[in-house]
């Protein structure tokens, strides 16, 4: 409900019990290397100047007609904190709700009370002289006014931990503080950003006044007015609401509705520039008529509304945005974007044609030159080294599992040493020279398949692999500088995000399978016991009873001697025969008669115990429990301690179980051969020219695998500050294959889930939360050393045998499920599967849905589902070498859904092609029209907060 103009506000009595709820501001930060608050960041979006954070402090006049004195009660920096005095404590920070008079109330005080706009005043006792020159006021009752402002307030200071941001209720623990002792301490300075301000709201009953005083002031300068506020801040404004006694609790609702006045980021940012009584009134207006009226019938007043978790945007709010709807131009008109964040008309630098050779290659190198030196000082921080952790396990059980299957694809001629080598120098030289270098490359799946074609190609036709190997990759590396050469890269833009979500999904369930696949294999080295099971062990022979006969028993495999035994509780052990005790499940030893766990059973529990403690640790970032600081930890580290935690399960137990098996020799795996292919060997001359056929395909998958993979890394809503470069990875990616090609090692190229897994583990997230405040996405740490150090560990873990045998194969299984697992489930695609099981009552209520059928988004998800299960039986089967045209097909299936779906329905479900783009002012769509209807629905579009769309386990 909007309300008309101030004229109607004097005649509102029938709205006594009506409460208004006023708008919050937007917690969307904006991206930058430094925290900022969230006023700086309204204020940004607003497109005018950047504006302190506010916090707003409530002191009421208590006591009268005893004792008086100034305490406080209420404060405010996003949200409200009410004094619970009872409970020796302050209110959950909550949305404030205000009853309508006493905003009718504070508009009239204001108007015939005194304004003062940059007021020279340098503390508080020139302040408050400038404030009681009011002709209605005798000198008595000016000086006794005069004495009563100065005398010091009682605060209500937190002294025990500081509390978390995201709403946490404060510590019971606090007193009343007489003066500023405990000021510099306070807990809550913490949380406030560098250079915010303070304002102060005075309210209260005083007998001796014969009508209402009301008083606001804006200082030129800000000062700090002594112990005014219970947070040691410059105050910039000041009000004073004083008067009369009155029923009910009138000047305490109209100080609260100052203070809620001046916590609003648009009436903030008006009377911080206002110049005249009118301009303040004008404010106090525009606030009025977007509050929204809350029945007094269908609400609860004692109630408290908590904050939401994701806050809109400030920007439809702004002056410009109200011209810009109406076709005038503004500083914000440029600020034209999709719902993703991207500009419908200006791509990105590094997507744009030079039209020379090699252009866009010289642009990515100048590009990212100046931030090269930053590249390494940026990772001098504690969370570089959570994430070298991190990614180096999930590198190295990447390369073992690839290298383990790299083996079994090419009976032996590449292996484990073979891929902790190609990962460990194609890694360290792309973080070294390219320009994404939080990229983490790696063996891949639909790489792997095609490694696997390429062998059983030259065996059954007797070529000698490894040279014809090595012209495959001179061929694909030629193909690929030529697509460097003629910018090829920039069409990248073709790859929506249905593609992406297609690719992404893909690779996220070759990690689920291969994790599920690997526990599965583990049944078979060490099957499940079963008692007098064939499969239990071998047949061998005891001495009989009185060693002239003898018998034959079964008995336990050679490797499980050293397992952790425990003797029978159920039977007298010793009493057992061989013959028996093997019937009951147990191992003859001696006189002694013991049985062995079962390793499968212990392995699947390390498996279930790694995925799920990460998780947990991930999520108890979002929970309740647990110090902020506390909580951040758990999260960076989630997936070290869950690691650390198998590890020392499995060590307390002393399981034989599965470990990490890393070489021990620096050799090539295929016995006779050096380091350096031969570039024929048995191979007619002619193989060399015929290999340009498969490197072509190759070629086709290996852009779309590292494209695809850059383009969700360098997304809009993750807030790089250093640039994309696209030309430069691939040039990269083209020489390492070259290299890699030449060695005999395996084909890198960057790894979706792991690279995501790499961005997620640097988010850089605001320090500064006010209460109440969800911590703001800042950006990304983009740096290079990280992935450095991650591939020289990868590289010396070749000589780390000793160390590296104690972690279990399991627990590194749980991760890789884990990490397929958050990849997965963290995509719009996901979601919109599971609205198709689930019934329409209890379908959330997304944006998407407001503005497509739902039989249209079920339709779009088929059809994603199909392609997707179209990939995987491709993958599967020996039609694999088609695999690369299939990935390429995504893009021609997206660019086909134009003639299935219309732009609006596309821009909701998916994203806009460039000629889409470019055709909406064409079709004479302005974007408030298509995406449709009201400026409410229009808002929700196009100022929703920018958030990673596709990351790992994001909150």
């Amino acid at each position: 409900m909007k309300l008309p103009g101030h004229e109607e506000y004097e005649t509102s009595s029938a709205h006594e019990n009506v409460s208004v709820s006023a708008g919050e501001p937007d917690s969307d930060h904006g991206s930058g290397h430094s925290p900022s608050g969230s006023s700086e960041t309204d204020s940004r979006e607003l497109g005018i100047s950047k504006d302190p954070l506010l916090f707003i402090q409530l002191n009421e006049l208590l006591g009268w007609p005893q004792a008086l004195e100034w305490r406080e009660t209420g404060r405010w920096v996003l949200f409200e904190e009410k004094l619970e005095v009872s409970a020796g404590r302050w209110s959950a920070p909550h949305v404030p709700t205000l009853a309508l008079p006493s905003l009718q109330k504070l508009r009239s005080l204001l108007a015939k009370g005194l304004v003062l706009l940059d007021c020279p005043a340098q503390n508080l006792l020139e302040l408050v002289e400038q404030v009681i020159r009011v002709e209605s006021l005798s000198p008595e009752l000016r000086g006794q006014l005069q004495a009563l402002l100065l005398q010091r307030p009682q605060h209500f200071i937190q002294t025990t931990d500081t509390w978390p941001c995201c709403g946490s209720i404060p510590p019971r623990k606090a007193f009343y503080n007489e003066g500023a002792p405990l000021r510099e301490q306070n807990p809550l300075r913490q949380k406030l950003p560098p250079g915010a301000e303070a304002a102060a709201v005075l309210t209260g009953e005083l007998g001796f006044l014969a009508q209402p005083l009301g008083a606001f002031v804006r200082l030129r300068d800000p000062v700090v007015l002594g112990t005014l506020t219970e947070v040691a801040l410059p105050s910039r404004f000041f009000c004073l609401l004083l008067g009369p006694t009155m029923p009910g609790r009138g000047y305490h609702e109209m100080g609260r509705a100052a203070a809620v006045l001046l916590s609003d980021p648009q009436f903030q940012w008006s009377v911080r520039r206002a110049s005249n009584l009118h301009d303040l009134l004008a404010a106090l207006d525009a606030f009025l008529e977007e509050v929204t009226v809350l029945p007094p019938g269908r609400w609860d007043p004692t109630a408290r509304i908590l904050p939401p978790k994701c806050l809109p945007s400030q920007h439809k709010r702004s002056p410009w945005q109200k011209q810009e709807v109406k076709g005038l131009s503004g500083p914000c008109t440029a600020r034209a974007e999709d719902r993703h964040g991207r500009g419908l008309h200006l791509p990105s630098p590094e997507l744009q044609r030079t039209g020379r050779l090699f252009g866009g290659l010289v642009q990515d190198v100048s590009r990212k030159a100046s931030w090269y030196s930053s590249d390494f000082l940026d990772a001098l921080h504690p969370q570089c080294f959570s994430a070298v952790l991190y990614i180096y396990l999930a590198t190295v059980t990447n390369a073992i599992t690839f290298g383990g299957l790299l083996g079994d694809a090419t009976d032996g001629a590449q292996g484990v040493l073979e891929s902790f080598l190609g990962t460990s120098v194609a890694g360290a030289a792309f973080c070294l020279l390219a320009g994404q270098p939080l990229t983490i490359l790696s063996s891949t799946g639909p790489v792997l398949v095609f490694e696997r074609l390429l062998f059983s190609f030259s065996r059954d036709h007797s070529l000698d692999y490894l040279p014809f190997r090595l012209w495959v990759g001179i061929w694909v590396a030629t193909f690929c500088l030529v697509l460097v050469a003629t910018e090829a890269s920039v069409l990248v833009r073709y790859f929506t995000r249905f593609t992406e979500e297609g690719f992404c999904a893909l690779i996220s369930l070759i990690f689920i399978y291969d994790a599920l696949g690997k526990m599965m294999s583990l049944t078979h080295a060490y099957p499940i016991q079963r008692p007098g099971s064939p499969a239990y062990g071998c047949l061998c022979q005891y001495p009989g009873p009185e060693g002239n006969e003898s018998q034959w028993a079964t008995t336990k495999p050679k490797y499980r001697d050293d397992i952790l035994s425990m003797d029978l509780g159920l039977v007298n052990a010793s009493l057992l025969s061989p013959f028996e005790c093997i019937q009951q499940g147990g191992q003859p030893r001696g006189p002694g008669c013991h049985t062995v766990p079962d390793i499968a059973l212990f392995s699947l529990l390390l498996f279930l115990t790694s995925f799920l403690f990460a998780t947990a640790f991930k999520h108890v970032k979002t929970s309740r429990i647990f110090p902020s600081m506390v909580r951040k930890v758990l999260s960076d580290f989630s997936s070290v301690l869950a690691i650390l935690l198998g590890c020392g399960l499995d060590a307390f137990l002393g399981l034989a179980t599965p470990k990490l098996m890393v070489p021990t020799e620096f050799k090539p795996t295929l016995s006779g051969r050096g380091w350096l292919v031969s570039p024929f060997g048995a191979n007619p001359w002619w193989l060399s020219v015929a290999a340009a056929l498969p490197a072509l395909l190759l070629s086709i998958l290996i852009f779309m695998d590292q494209q695809i993979t850059a383009v969700i890394l360098n997304r809009a809503e993750y807030k790089l500050q250093k640039g994309a470069g696209f030309h430069l990875d691939l040039f990269c990616v083209a020489v390492l294959i070259l290299l890699t090609s030449t060695l005999g090692l395996p084909w890198c190229v960057s790894a979706t889930v792991i690279s995501l897994a790499h961005m997620d583990s640097l988010r850089r997230e605001s320090s500064a939360c006010a209460p109440g405040e969800p911590p703001s996405f800042l950006g990304i740490r983009e740096q290079r050393l990280t992935g450095l150090v991650v591939f020289i560990l990868t590289g010396i873990s070749i000589f780390l045998a000793p160390v590296l045998k104690f972690i279990p194969m399991p627990v590194l299984y749980g991760i890789f499920l884990y990490m397929g697992v958050a990849a997965l489930s963290s995509i719009q695609f996901v979601k919109r599967v599971q609205l198709l099981l689930m019934p329409a009552k209890h379908q959330p209520d997304l944006l998407l849905l407001r503005h497509v059928p739902l039989n249209r988004v079920h339709l779009f998800t088929a059809i994603q589902l199909a392609c997707l299960g179209l990939l995987w039986i491709i993958k599967s089967t020996p039609a694999a070498i088609i695999f690369p045209l299939m990935l390429l097909g995504l893009a021609g299936v997206r660019k086909a859904l134009e003639w299935v779906f219309s732009p609006q329905e596309l821009l909701w479900l998916d994203e806009l092609m460039p000629e889409e783009e470019r055709s909406i002012p064409e079709k004479g769509l302005r974007p408030e029209h298509t995406f449709g209807g009201d400026e409410s629905q229009e808002s929700e579009l196009m100022y929703q907060p920018k958030v990673p769309e596709i990351n790992i386990s994001v909150n």
